[in-house]
């Protein structure tokens, strides 16, 4: 693999820098912001790699990668500001913490063996503390090595360990039994609900002090990602998710609060602005934009997403040009807006759909906005308002 040489795109940087800065300012720059959001499981796919044998394999990991950071910057014209190598677990953050069992079949992302079928699981519930859990030991001592070996290639890119986290209480608890069981337990058994949500807090911290402890560090902007909260009504997520959400950003959060979710959350952007007073949200391709705008923006929180995937596996064509065109017409006036992908850029994506479409976003997004209201397609699967 030939080294990166960063120096040749600092002026990109630079430049994306300063328009993140006014983003985030909630100012207009000389265009929206924005962010193409892949990761290893998309340059698997760039590549040909088979996922199951990259999460087995840290030289795999480090070449796919490098690899898609170069062709991100030879290609994707974002405002990424960061560009580097990390040792990927995968979702298998509980599994470590509560000592599971990880499936790793061939062609996907690992998958943890869940441990609760009912409240009887819940009661029996347990995890060993971080410095005496094995597992946790074994992800940072491969971590060192991960960081050893990519330092030792010299690929011209900063090199990180091993970060081990868990999901927030309700997709921590939808991690560790089936989501459907825990959703019906929150309407039919709340108390066991409030049971397993304290034990998956209580353990999250455990996780999140111990690195903190490790590192001589102290958590002050907490990013959360709780994609099952999507699938709940906002009087369910008020009553039995918000609590322990809250207690989460008050404990790790002073300076910073944000969220990430894949699926339709529109339901609980008035929570996220009011009571969480959250600063940075993305949206899933799925959620209403309007409301993010109109609840979100005025509060501060920047934006980010609401683009789907599906709208990128086909051709770069007159349809997605009206969607990125309505998009920005929506959010980008004022600033606090990414344009991108909600959650991630999933596999199947086309790239030269992807590459072409963000290039049209810079051409049509330059402030100050000025795009005619169009009407969406009737096919288009998101709901607009």
């Amino acid at each position: 693999m030939e080294p990166i040489d960063l120096s040749k795109y600092q002026g990109r940087i630079e430049a994306s820098q300063k328009r993140r800065a006014a983003t985030f300012a909630f100012e207009e720059g000389d265009r929206v912001t924005t962010n193409v959001s892949a990761g290893g499981s998309y340059f698997c796919y760039l590549q040909g790699v088979d996922i199951g044998e990259y999460f087995r394999d840290i030289g795999l990991q480090i070449e796919v990668q490098a690899k898609g950071m170069q062709w991100w910057l030879d290609h994707c014209p974002d405002d990424r500001t960061h560009f580097g190598l990390n040792l990927d677990l995968g979702p298998t953050g509980e599994a470590i913490v509560f000592d599971l069992d990880i499936e790793r079949p061939k062609g996907t992302s690992p998958w943890i063996v869940r441990c609760i079928q009912d409240g009887a699981d819940v009661e029996r519930l347990t995890w060993p503390a971080p410095q005496d859990n094995p597992r946790v030991q074994e992800a940072l001592k491969l971590g060192e090595r991960f960081k050893e070996r990519a330092e030792a290639l010299k690929l011209g890119l900063p090199a990180g360990g091993a970060g081990v986290g868990i999901h927030p209480p309700l997709s921590c608890a939808c991690a560790l039994a089936e989501p459907a069981w825990v959703y019906e337990m929150m309407l039919a058994e709340p108390r066991v609900i409030e049971t397993l949500f304290g034990k998956c807090y209580r353990a999250f911290c455990d996780i999140r002090d111990y690195f903190d402890d490790l590192h001589g560090t102290r958590t002050q902007s907490l990013g959360l990602a709780d994609d099952n909260c999507s699938f709940v009504s906002a009087q369910l997520y008020n009553d039995l998710v918000l609590p322990w959400n809250q207690r989460l950003y008050a404990r790790y959060g002073p300076k910073g609060r944000s969220l990430h979710s894949d699926g339709p959350h529109h339901q609980h952007f008035a929570t996220y602005a009011n009571v969480i007073r959250m600063n940075h949200c993305d949206i899933g391709g799925w959620s209403k934009l309007q409301p993010a705008v109109d609840l979100l923006k005025p509060a501060r929180c920047v934006v980010n997403g609401n683009l789907n995937c599906r709208d990128f596996y086909g051709e770069f064509d007159e349809t997605l040009r009206r969607k990125i065109r309505q998009t920005i017409r929506v959010a980008a006036p004022g600033g606090g807006y990414v344009f991108a992908i909600g959650g991630e850029t999933y596999a199947g994506v086309n790239p030269d759909t992807l590459v072409r479409g963000f290039q049209y976003a810079h051409e049509v997004g330059k402030y100050p906005i000025d795009i005619p209201e169009e009407p969406m397609p009737d096919t288009d699967p998101r709901p607009w308002s």
